[in-house]
């Protein structure tokens, strides 16, 4: 039913009823205008929403690739203490010489059977400011400078001495070589006719031209100043002294398996029971000759715990063709304790066994805060950096102190302040968009929480994974100037004479000294006193004050 018919009851008149209709299709045109006008709006509206969120994605993916670029920037041309460059050079230039040199020392070992040796060779503080006094062990060559007359040039009367002005200057000879000529008479008894004469010394090399301290000079230039061999026998011919390289490399490869026995010891020590271990890895290109290619693998470290006094401060290097989380359960094998780690899930499976403890490293979870800090300026990284600056503050605080005393100021110190950080970083967390770098960076904090709080109720546990990184820095340098290793047992031997050097530099003994006075002995050191060729100093056990 319409108007119409409605007000045909009422008998109005033709013009009022006109009019009423008229206002009637008014009202229906107003609905209908109404309807379509709610219609774009809601139309209008969800574009709206659409470009907004579209915009939100946009500004969020700027923010992380203005991160990514300033990152990327750092990494190319700022300070890079935590980039590896990826134009690696052969990371231990064991060429097929080395190989060949360790097999046949492997069998001339094999060969002796019983009859062989009794033992086949198997942080300074920091310097003042200003010019230093030269070292007081150097020798001093005295040189007078007397003037030209001994009269004085104004009155012609004698000059008297009234002192003197002493200045040093330090001088050298580089790679200065000679030539040890070994004269053994023989002498003869006539009576039962037989011909005495000096013992040859045994060698570790026999028949070789060089003695220990060449010998030791070029694993020293190679492992720890990082120069390869073609680099090492140039510096010999500039002195006249003809090294070819494949003499180089059978020498490495010798020194290297004779040397392995006592990197095993250092190995079976650094597993003995204790607290808590650093591990990481890091990537070496490995040559495969029969592709013509290099494939990925990967140089594992294991590396002491500092803040146990009663542990040997050893780092052993353990070289695998892969980053499999299996190689460290190989390596551990049965040890017990506390293993410092980063967030590389391949040692998951490990800490799943329940017999490895997971540590979290709050240098990492820094990195994160500071990457973000350094793209963008973020005044939540700037909290998060002060926030973890105080919690080192309280470590520099006990860095002297004993472990039952270290203990007691982190309960008292460092896990309220951890407790307060927790609260910060999930109240932030709600504020700030998701998938965004702080967003990020936030949540690898809280994911991590029960791992990097750990350390906090121990005083012998470590707040961070530095000291295995720091192990990895003359390596990182000594990449750049190499491209691959030769074979898997040139990076397995390479790695064991890296254990020896920089397990010697980290008890701070002179590699070279060490390494020399090793292989004088090794020929004829019996193999129950090998513990005595260690690189390694004495235990000093005192008794802990309380506190």
């Amino acid at each position: 039913m319409n108007l119409a018919h409605e007000l045909a009851p009422f008998n109005l008149p033709p013009a009022l009823s006109a009019v009423l209709l008229a206002q009637e299709q008014q009202l229906i045109q107003l609905n209908a205008e109404q309807v379509q006008f709610n219609a774009e709006r809601e139309q209008l509206t969800e574009q709206v929403q659409q470009q907004a969120a579209e915009l939100k994605y946009r500004e969020l993916k700027i923010a992380a690739l203005k991160e990514q670029l300033i990152y990327l920037l750092r990494m190319r041309y700022g300070v890079k203490s935590d980039a590896l460059n990826a134009a690696q050079r052969d990371l231990f230039e064991e060429t097929i010489a080395s190989d060949i040199a360790a097999v046949e020392a492997a069998i001339a070992a094999a060969a002796c059977g019983p009859q062989r040796p009794k033992f086949k060779p198997p942080r300074q503080p920091r310097t003042q400011a200003g010019r230093q006094p030269l070292p007081a062990h150097l020798t001093r060559h005295e040189m007078y400078h007397e003037p030209l007359s001994c009269q004085c040039g104004q009155c012609g009367n004698a000059l008297v001495k009234i002192g003197e002005d002493i200045s040093e200057q330090l001088d050298m000879e580089p790679a200065h070589f000679w030539v040890n000529r070994h004269h053994r008479p023989q002498y003869a008894c006539r009576a039962c006719e037989t011909v005495t004469a000096a013992p040859v010394e045994p060698t570790l090399i026999e028949g070789g031209m060089a003695t220990s301290a060449v010998l030791a000079w070029v694993m020293i230039s190679k492992y720890v100043d990082h120069l390869p061999l073609y680099r090492v026998s140039e510096i010999a011919t500039r002195s006249g002294v003809t090294l070819a390289q494949s003499t180089l490399s059978s020498w490495v490869g010798t020194i290297g398996f004779n040397l392995q026995p006592l990197a095993d010891r250092l190995k079976a020590l650094l597993l003995l029971p204790g607290v808590a271990l650093h591990a990481d890895e890091t990537p070496v290109q490995q040559l495969d000759p029969g592709k013509g290619k290099t494939h990925r693998s990967y140089l594992w470290a294991y590396r002491s715990n500092d803040l146990d006094d009663q542990q040997r401060q050893i780092v052993v290097f353990d070289y695998q063709t892969g980053r499999s989380g299996a190689h460290a359960r190989h390596f551990l094998g049965t040890w017990q304790g506390s293993l410092m780690v980063d967030d590389y899930s391949g040692y998951k499976a490990l800490f799943a066994q329940g017999q490895v403890i997971e540590l979290g490293c709050w240098a990492h979870a820094r990195r994160k805060f500071k990457d973000l800090y350094e793209a963008n300026q973020s005044p939540i990284a700037a909290g998060a950096l002060a926030r973890i600056g105080v919690l080192y503050a309280v470590e520099a605080e006990a860095k002297d102190f004993t472990p039952l005393q270290r203990q007691a100021l982190r309960g008292k110190v460092a896990q309220p302040l951890l407790k307060e950080f927790q609260e910060w970083l999930s109240r932030t967390l709600l504020k700030v968009p998701a998938g965004s770098g702080t967003a990020k960076a936030l949540t690898y904090s809280l994911r991590r929480w029960e791992a990097l709080t750990r350390y906090a109720a121990d005083g012998l546990l470590p707040i961070d994974n530095n000291p295995i990184e720091n192990c990895f820095r003359p390596i990182a340098i000594g990449k750049k100037n190499w491209l691959f290793t030769g074979s898997e047992a040139a990076g397995q031997r390479a790695a064991a004479i890296q254990t020896l050097l920089a397990t010697a530099k980290l008890n701070g003994l002179d590699p070279y000294a060490w390494l020399k006075d090793t292989l004088e002995k090794l020929p004829t050191w019996p193999n129950s006193r090998i513990d005595e060729l260690l690189p390694l100093k004495p235990i000093v056990k005192d008794q802990e004050p309380s506190v």
